[in-house]
């Protein structure tokens, strides 16, 4: 099984690649602009060999791309399995294309994925209009390069695993989700009847959490657990990356508490749709 340092590895190494394309150039032309053997840059870009800062700054400036220096350090900082807290700043220093294709490859290498949202769609979920509304506000709000349309394209890339026949999804979404509105109606509206579409598709569990449910626990935060190796959990200022059985049992308990409490098929979509119907369309 592909481990999360080598899924992080393979990540870097896509955007290597993704920087020697733009800059028009072949292995073999790059490696002799660096002084390396082709080799060296085929195992890097490949997710064969880990970089070193001084060797990921060589290729920023050989792709005449000094600028992503800082994001490039950023993912390679998060192939230390063992940094359980994550800076955002460092992660989204050259905007959100890196950290996008990590999460395409983590969710490649997962057979089994559960997650919570409170106050907005799941990515997995999200229709590109949608999700393009969320990348820019990001970007404003921490100052960020505005990487929207490579963000979104991966994305989408992503949402390509909800049609795996060995994979799962197991989703909460709690309702405030349905009405909180970071984007225009219209583009509201076509998330909504998507998520609606979702309900009841194979392999896909999504429950709503109604406003007016009991719950034996409340949903403190959004976090994603994969499999049974890793959860996610999102702050503002960084992500938290757990790995310890007890911090997987915790999550666990916390899913299983808080789905206790969710609605699914028909009265979900009834839920979906109440909301889908409180907008002005106008």
């Amino acid at each position: 099984m592909t481990t999360d340092f080598q899924t992080a590895r393979e990540a870097l190494g896509a955007r290597l690649r993704e920087l020697r394309t733009e800059a028009g150039l072949e292995g073999k032309d790059l490696a002799g602009r660096l002084g390396w053997q082709s080799s060296k840059v085929s195992r890097l870009q490949n997710g064969k060999q880990t970089p070193t800062r001084e060797d990921l700054s060589a290729w920023a400036r050989a792709v005449e791309r000094p600028d992503v220096g800082p994001e490039l350090h950023g993912l390679l900082a998060g192939l230390d399995m063992k940094q359980r807290n994550r800076s955002w700043r460092k992660q989204l220093a050259g905007g959100h294309r890196g950290r996008q294709e990590i999460a395409v490859r983590q969710t490649e290498s997962t057979s089994l994925i559960r997650g919570l949202e409170v106050s907005r769609v799941p990515g997995l979920f999200q229709t590109p209009e949608y999700a393009r509304v969320i990348f820019d506000a990001n970007a404003e709000f921490r100052g960020i390069p505005p990487t929207t349309d490579d963000a979104v394209e991966k994305r989408m890339r992503r949402q390509e695993a909800l049609y795996d026949p060995e994979k799962s999804f197991r989703f909460l979404v709690c309702e405030a989700a349905l009405y909180h509105r970071p984007c225009p109606v219209h583009v509201m509206a076509e998330q909504l009847d998507r998520l609606y579409n979702l309900v009841g598709q194979r392999r896909i569990a999504l429950g709503i959490i109604p406003f007016g449910a009991q719950l034996r626990r409340t949903a403190p935060h959004a976090f994603w657990i994969y499999d049974r190796r890793l959860v996610i959990v999102e702050t503002i200022s960084e992500e938290l990356w757990l790995t310890g059985d007890e911090d997987l049992a915790l999550y666990e308990r916390a899913w299983d508490w808080l789905a206790e409490s969710a609605e699914y098929g028909a009265p979900a979509r009834r839920l979906i749709g109440r909301a889908r119907a409180s907008l002005d369309l106008s």
